[in-house]
């Protein structure tokens, strides 16, 4: 039986930090897997200018806070820090969780970001140009820290894009990260599968994860999703919880489907 984990994003938006721990401590209570954040310096739904923090300071403080589950960010936006910083910042975060970090990247695509912070937005295609010539770089410095990473960080690609970003994870991702229906999930894993077959990497080394989300925005019901997903080839599960309070509902419906399947 395939084995099935279940993630939370915790979007830090709308909410003082006060719920956001205390939404943390409650998943690792309850027995999610993975809890991520996202990259971002502003709301992406809700009050444009609402209650909002950054990434890789709480990434941080959640690997102090917490003791068993995986942390990330869903997704690091590449454009905004210099490879071998982050991978100094993930390799520090690392140490501090005892080897709990998932190093989760994307590309970039929020303009607001860009423009409030001084970055140069560019294309997307001239942003995922910039991804690959970043992964390997982030890889390299890793092999240069003093002291190295716990572990291999396992390296989650986020995005669909199915020329340059699937190419990508077939290279460099432990974990692809996945949106869509359940006929796009089928047919971008195809796709995925010939970029492995291209770059010589065996496919099941990669995990699939997708969002859990209907046609509405709302998170699924497992019981009706799942098992076809499961079937299609995803393995990880993630719901989202949003402030300013955090309802977990969902992430215990996906925890139960996990443990009774």
């Amino acid at each position: 039986m395939t084995d099935v984990r279940i993630g939370l994003q915790v979007q830090p938006q709308h909410a003082e930090y006060s719920k956001i721990r205390a939404a943390v401590a409650e998943a690792e209570q309850l027995g999610v897997d993975i809890v991520f954040n996202w990259d971002h310096f502003y709301p992406l739904s809700g009050e444009p200018e609402g209650l909002h923090y950054e990434c890789w300071t709480m990434l941080a403080a959640w690997a102090e806070q917490t003791s068993r589950v995986e942390i990330g960010a869903l997704v690091t936006c590449n454009s905004y820090r210099n490879p071998e910083l982050l991978a100094d910042m993930a390799r520090t975060v690392d140490h501090i969780s005892d080897g709990r970090l998932i190093l989760g990247i994307g590309s970039g695509w929020f303009e607001k970001d860009y423009q409030e912070y001084g970055y140069e937005f560019g294309t997307a295609g001239g942003r995922l140009d910039d991804l690959a010539e970043a992964l390997p770089r982030i890889e390299s410095r890793w092999s240069k820290l003093n002291p190295a990473p716990t572990r291999k960080i396992p390296m989650l690609i986020g995005g669909g894009g199915e020329k340059k970003t699937l190419r990508l994870v077939a290279k460099h991702a432990d974990i692809w990260h996945s949106f869509g229906d359940l006929d796009t999930l089928k047919r971008k894993i195809g796709i995925l599968k010939e970029h492995c077959a291209v770059v010589g990497r065996d496919f099941s080394e990669i995990e699939i994860s997708t969002a859990v989300a209907n046609a509405r925005g709302a998170a699924a019901k497992p019981d009706e999703v799942g098992p076809a997903l499961l079937e299609a080839g995803a393995s990880l599960f993630t719901v989202h919880a949003t402030g300013p309070d955090y309802d977990l509902t969902q992430l215990r419906d996906w925890i139960d489907w996990r443990d009774n399947r």
